[in-house]
C-alpha cells in the first residue's frame, strides 16, 4: 500500500463535500501540473489519502480518503465548457487523468502545518519541501504513521 496527500481549497471542494457525495465518492479531477499527473497515474487502489485543505486560514491536513477506481481519462479536460479544459488532450492522444476517492475518516482535530513544521520527525515531507507545490504528493510510510500517532 501507498500513501498520498491531495489538497484542495475547502472552499472549492473541502472534505465534508466528499462526505456527503452520494457513496461518499468522487472523481479527483482538473489535475493540471505534469508531476501531480504521474503521482496521480501512480495510485493504486487501497491506497490511503490524506485529505489538506489548502490556501485557507489554517491549511491542515483534515481527513483520510482512499483510492478506489485507478486512473482512467479526466473528462473534464474534453469538455469544453470545463474550466479543466485541454484542446491538446483526446483519448488518442491523453494527457491528463483522474481517480475516484472514497470518503474515509474526517479528523476531530486537524492536522495543522504549522504542528507539521514543528516536527523533527517531518522535516523532509514532501508536504513543507521547498518549491512544493504539488496537489499530489507521495507520503512517505513513517510519516504517515507519524500523523496517525497524531489523530
Amino acid at each position: 500500500m501507498n500513501y498520498w496527500l491531495v489538497k484542495s481549497e475547502p472552499d472549492s471542494f473541502s472534505i465534508e463535500d466528499l462526505q456527503a457525495r452520494p457513496n461518499q465518492t468522487e472523481m479527483w479531477d482538473g489535475v493540471r501540473n505534469y508531476q501531480a499527473r504521474n503521482n496521480l497515474k501512480s495510485m493504486k487502489q487501497g491506497d490511503q489519502v490524506f485529505f489538506y485543505h489548502s490556501s485557507c486560514k489554517v491549511p491542515a491536513i483534515v481527513g483520510i480518503a482512499e483510492v478506489i477506481t485507478e486512473h482512467y481519462l479526466d473528462p473534464t479536460a474534453s469538455d469544453p465548457e470545463h474550466s479543466g479544459f485541454d484542446p491538446k488532450h483526446s483519448e488518442e492522444k491523453p494527457k491528463w487523468y483522474v481517480v475516484d476517492l472514497k470518503f474515509k475518516q474526517r479528523f476531530p482535530m486537524p492536522i495543522t502545518l504549522s504542528w507539521i513544521k514543528q516536527q523533527d520527525a517531518l522535516k523532509d515531507i514532501s508536504l513543507i519541501s521547498k518549491g512544493s507545490r504539488l496537489s499530489v504528493m507521495p507520503i512517505d510510510a513513517d510519516h504517515w504513521h507519524y500523523i496517525m500517532t497524531r489523530v
